[in-house]
């Protein structure tokens, strides 16, 4: 009997996909799915934080309990994701008996589908399968990703290692993901992702690069839902320590630039403390992305010369916000305000109040960069309502400024 699979690509746009499990599993292989646009049903008693978000998003439904052979009407494909070989077989035994395809994570030799090693480059998709050994694909997958990337980095081949990295275990790596799409990473970045053995992720981070993670990577699934569930800062710093003192390589792997208001620092400091080497890799800020990904420069010729980013994560009256409000709202140049829709409409008055005008132009930009990107134009004075009308949720960039109208017509 033949062991080779017959190679395929899936047009799941619309088709209904069931994931089995909300762990570590699930969380890296839900978002390829989405991505695909897969109508994603996702059955377990409990889910991570990442996939809950994307729960609270409307991006795929949740039933918060155990599987169900009515779970699998309507599928076209099954993922298994739990590591209980019981439950997964009783689930691929519904699955064969419906003629459903179904990948297992716990055992790839009675699953009737396999997953393969992938990498992206724009529309191009290149999808290896190792002959059962995951670690076979993710090498020559890794290999192809080198190949396509060398015409994209001057000079050579992206997976090169260089003296900054060229150790191995006990290490930390602070990455910038970038804004939200898996390729605005940088080369450095995703190069260090793959050489690592414990990714500790947020819950800005991009799906799709936690999709190609190896299989036996640990992922510690570290995100900082907005007034929902959240690990501790102090504990974020313990995992990144313990993991690298017992000998592990570990990526922190962090939407945007690790230290424009991502606690990169803190990390870092705590790290340092404990005698474990740390390599901090920039990252694209969200704050200058997300208005060029609307169309919007934060400087311009002519309209403005400076432009200032500002957590709006605290009200303009708390005592413990370092923000001199009324100071900025006595700037001429762009305004950019990061993790301030909570807040906004104490904001926005807060800075009318002192002297900017209600007519200045404002532009809200969410999930900027990524296939769900919504941008919402308005004014200074009417732009929290208009959130509010509009039901725009974090993540959200808030710009405010001449720039906003600078490109148009």
């Amino acid at each position: 009997m033949s062991t080779s699979p017959y190679p395929l690509g899936l047009r799941l746009d619309g088709r209904r996909v069931v994931v089995v499990g909300g762990g570590a599993v699930a969380t890296r292989r839900v978002p390829a799915l989405l991505d695909a646009g897969a109508d994603v049903l996702l059955v377990a008693p409990e889910l991570t934080p990442a996939l809950r978000a994307r729960v609270d998003a409307g991006r795929l439904h949740w039933v918060p309990r155990r599987f169900a052979p009515e779970d699998l009407d309507g599928a076209w494909l099954v993922h298994v994701a739990i590591d209980d070989p019981i439950a997964a077989a009783s689930v691929s035994a519904v699955a064969a008996e419906r003629r459903i395809f179904c990948v297992r994570a716990d055992d790839r030799t009675a699953a009737t589908a396999w997953t393969p090693a992938v990498t992206r480059h724009g529309p191009v998709t290149v999808a290896v399968f190792g002959g059962g050994d995951p670690r076979r694909a993710m090498t020559v997958r890794d290999a192809i990703r080198d190949l396509l990337a060398v015409r994209l980095v001057p000079g050579g081949i992206a997976g090169r290692p260089d003296a900054s990295t060229g150790t191995t275990g006990g290490r930390v790596a602070l990455v910038g993901a970038g804004p939200g799409d898996p390729e605005l990473i940088t080369v450095k970045g995703w190069r260090l992702l793959t050489e690592a053995d414990v990714v500790v992720a947020d819950r800005l981070v991009p799906g799709l690069l936690l999709d190609e993670l190896r299989p036996d990577v640990e992922l510690v699934d570290a995100s900082k839902i907005p007034y929902g569930p959240s690990r501790a800062q102090e504990e974020i710093n313990q995992i990144l320590v313990d993991r690298a003192l017992a000998g592990a390589f570990v990526v922190r792997l962090k939407g945007g630039d690790p230290y424009v208001f991502g606690r990169g620092g803190e990390e870092l400091l705590a790290c340092a403390a404990a005698g474990v080497p740390v390599t901090v890799v920039p990252g694209v800020t969200s704050s200058i992305a997300a208005p060029a990904a609307a169309g919007i420069p934060v400087t311009h010729r002519g309209v403005a010369h400076e432009f200032t980013v500002v957590s709006g994560h605290l009200a303009p009256d708390s005592p413990a916000s370092l923000v001199r409000w009324d100071a900025l709202a006595g700037l001429r140049g762009t305004l950019v305000i990061l993790m301030g829709l909570k807040n906004l409409a104490a904001i926005t008055a807060t800075l009318i109040a002192h002297g900017r005008s209600p007519q200045t132009p404002a532009a809200v930009v969410q999930e900027a960069t990524t296939g769900t990107q919504r941008v919402l134009r308005s004014t200074l004075g009417e732009v929290a309502a208009d959130v509010l009308t509009a039901d725009l949720r974090p993540p959200a960039v808030v710009v405010l400024g001449d720039v906003v109208d600078a490109l148009d017509g």
